[in-house]
């Protein structure tokens, strides 16, 4: 059985989540304020997936994400569930590495079926997978790391997963909008420049071996080493 932390501050939305999610068969623990979810976080069992409210009283569904992801060991999927629709939004928070984001008012049916996916493709990603190798170089799946030159370089999970497509595609025009199903999962109206960020970002880390991804302009991009 799945376990669901919820934070949203509107009392009536988060008992709305509750019995949403229970009824599905998750366990559920939920909270008004992000500080009391932070306060209990490692106490608790880890969930399986966050629901995460932006506006929050004290401080934001942004910098609860912050502060759970500075911890070295967070790997869990975050979905931010808000009345906010701007595109900034949008934006801001997949590009701080959440997985899904979910506008109110929302169907029942449609949180049910965004939860369990991202559950399902948290599994997926943690299933143990051969070391690949492009190049100069070398990602061991399994352990979640990178080897540059055979130096060991640092990638937040969205950079991980987004080389990980690309070093098992080489040679395939891979387009934004597949660029963010496949990492992001969703299906979204944002513009997919979060993609061309985290391209450049990408490029940066991974130093000379930023040449391997190739610009195709007006279509995406293509790995080739």
């Amino acid at each position: 059985m799945a376990y669901i932390a919820v934070v949203e501050d509107d009392a009536s939305v988060r008992e709305l989540i509750i019995c949403t999610l229970k009824s599905a068969g998750f366990e559920v623990d939920a909270f008004e304020r992000g500080e009391d979810l932070l306060a209990r976080y490692e106490e608790m069992n880890v969930p399986d997936a966050v629901l995460l409210d932006i506006m929050l009283p004290g401080i934001d569904g942004f910098e609860v994400f912050r502060r759970l992801s500075s911890q070295g060991d967070f790997d869990v999927p975050v979905i931010f569930l808000t009345a906010r629709t701007t595109e900034v939004d949008k934006v801001s928070g997949l590009n701080l590495g959440a997985d899904d984001y979910i506008t109110k008012p929302f169907g029942v049916l449609e949180l049910i079926a965004r939860v369990n996916a991202v559950i399902r493709r948290s599994k997926k990603t943690a299933r143990p997978q051969q070391a690949i190798e492009r190049g100069a170089l070398r990602m061991d799946v399994s352990a979640h790391t990178l080897y540059v030159s055979g130096k060991k370089t640092e990638l937040t999970y969205k950079e991980f997963e987004m080389l990980r497509y690309f070093m098992r595609n080489p040679g395939i025009v891979l387009t934004r909008d597949m660029l963010l199903g496949e990492i992001w999962g969703i299906d979204t109206d944002i513009e997919t420049r979060t993609v061309d960020m985290h391209i450049k970002t990408l490029r940066q880390k991974i130093g000379s071996c930023g040449e391997y991804i190739k610009t195709v302009r007006g279509v995406g991009y293509r790995f080739e080493v």
